[in-house]
C-alpha cells in the first residue's frame, strides 16, 4: 500500500504497481481489498473477546475505535490543517473542502459493520447477508445510475449518492473527474472483503494450521476466483467501483494465498525473510497513517530552488541511481523503507499502537 501510494516522478510508474483507470485490474487493485480481508481474518481470532464481552462494552468499544479511526482519516485529508492565503497570510484550511470518505474512513465503517455481525450472527447467516450485499449492490449500481450509462464514472450510481449527500466538495477531486474511489455506496460490497477474512479466520481456528485447512482454504479461493471470472462478463472488474465481482475476486486470491503461506510458513516451517513483514502487521493502522503523512509533508516542503523536496530526492537522488521505472519504485521503496524503520523501533521497544 505504502509503494503504491508513493511513486516517485520523473519517470512513468510500473503498471502492475499502478491502480486501473477504471475496468480492469492490476497488482496494485489487490492492495486495498487484502488490507480488509487481514482485518477480518484477525476479528476471528478476537472472537472470544467479542462473544465474552457484554454488550454495552461492545457497543462502547466499536463505537469508540470505528469514530476514532473515521475521525483520524479524515484530519489526514485535512492535514496540515493551515495554510496560505492570497496575502501570505497563515489561514485554517476551510472544512467545506475537506474529503469527508477515504481509506481510512472506509476501514472504519467495515470495521464497525462486520463487528457488529459477529456479535449479534453465526458465521452461516454472515456469509448469506455478504452474498446478498454483492446481489443487491449489484441491482444498486444499474437502479441509481444513469440508464445505459450505469457504469461510467459521471453517471454511475456511486457518484450520484456521494454528490446528493456528501457534494462535490467533500468528494477526491484528483481523478479525471470529481469521483470518490471510496465513495459511500461503493463501501457496502468492500464489508464483503472483510467478512471473507472474518469467514477464513473461524475456518483456521476451526480446522487449525493443517494440510485440511489450506486444501478448504485453496479450493474455495479458486472457486471463487472462478465464479468473478464468469461474473466479470456481465460486471467487470473495477476496483474505483469496487463492483461485485472485483469483490469476490478479491477475496479468492486472497483465500488462496492465505492457504498458500500457512502451507509455506507454518506446515513447511519456512520463515526466512517472514519478520520484515511481521514488523508492518504489529503497528499497521500506525504505519500507514505514518507513510500518509510522510509522503505528504515531503511534497509539502519545497528546496531553496522552490522544487517539492518528495520530488527532488526522486529526480535527482533514485532517478540518478536508477533512470526510469525503476528509480520511480526506488523512491517508493525509500518511503516504503522509512515507514519500516518506525515500525521496527516501536517493536523492538515493545510498543504497539492500537486504535
Amino acid at each position: 500500500m505504502i509503494i503504491v501510494n508513493s511513486p516517485g516522478t520523473g519517470a512513468p510508474f510500473y503498471d502492475s504497481l499502478t491502480h486501473v483507470s477504471w475496468f480492469g485490474f492490476s497488482l496494485a487493485d489487490l492492495v486495498f481489498p487484502s488490507f480488509l480481508f487481514a482485518m477480518g481474518n484477525a476479528m476471528a481470532f478476537s472472537i472470544p473477546k467479542f462473544k465474552n464481552d457484554s454488550l454495552k462494552n461492545f457497543w462502547k468499544k466499536t463505537i469508540k475505535r470505528s469514530l476514532l479511526i473515521f475521525l483520524i482519516g479524515y484530519l489526514l485529508y485535512w492535514f496540515p490543517l493551515f495554510e496560505f492565503d492570497r496575502e501570505n497570510e497563515l489561514v485554517l484550511k476551510p472544512i467545506s473542502q475537506t474529503r469527508i470518505m477515504g481509506v481510512l474512513q472506509r476501514i472504519a465503517i467495515c470495521y464497525f459493520v462486520v463487528a457488529v455481525l459477529v456479535y449479534y450472527f453465526k458465521r452461516k447467516t454472515i456469509a448469506i447477508i455478504a452474498v446478498v450485499t454483492l446481489i443487491v449492490y449489484w441491482v444498486l449500481l444499474y437502479l441509481l445510475g444513469e440508464t445505459g450509462k450505469e457504469l461510467e464514472m459521471a453517471t454511475n450510481g456511486i457518484t450520484w449518492l456521494d454528490q446528493k449527500i456528501l457534494g462535490e466538495a467533500h468528494m477526491y477531486k484528483k481523478d479525471r473527474i470529481v469521483f470518490d474511489p471510496e465513495g459511500i455506496l461503493s463501501t457496502l460490497p468492500s464489508i464483503v472483503n472483510v467478512i471473507g477474512g472474518y469467514l477464513a479466520g473461524v475456518l483456521i481456528r476451526k480446522h487449525e494450521k493443517t494440510h485440511k485447512t489450506v486444501a478448504e482454504l485453496l479450493v474455495i479461493g479458486v472457486v471463487l476466483i472462478s465464479l468473478s471470472l464468469f461474473w466479470n462478463e456481465f460486471l467487470p472488474f473495477s476496483k474505483k467501483l469496487w463492483t461485485s465481482s472485483f469483490t469476490l475476486y478479491t477475496v479468492g486470491i486472497d483465500l488462496c494465498i492465505i492457504g498458500f503461506l500457512i502451507f509455506i510458513i507454518e506446515l513447511k516451517n519456512i520463515k526466512t525473510g517472514t519478520y520484515f513483514f511481521t514488523v508492518f502487521g504489529k503497528n499497521p493502522l500506525f504505519i500507514y497513517l505514518f507513510s500518509e503523512l510522510f509522503f505528504i509533508s515531503l511534497c509539502l516542503i519545497h528546496t531553496p530552488s522552490g522544487e517539492r523536496v518528495f520530488d527532488w530526492l526522486s529526480q535527482h537522488v533514485f532517478q540518478n541511481i536508477y533512470s526510469g521505472s525503476f528509480g520511480a519504485l526506488l523512491t517508493a521503496l525509500f518511503i516504503m523503507g522509512v515507514c519500516w524503520l518506525l515500525g521496527w523501533i516501536l517493536d523492538k521497544n515493545k510498543i504497539y499502537i492500537k486504535l
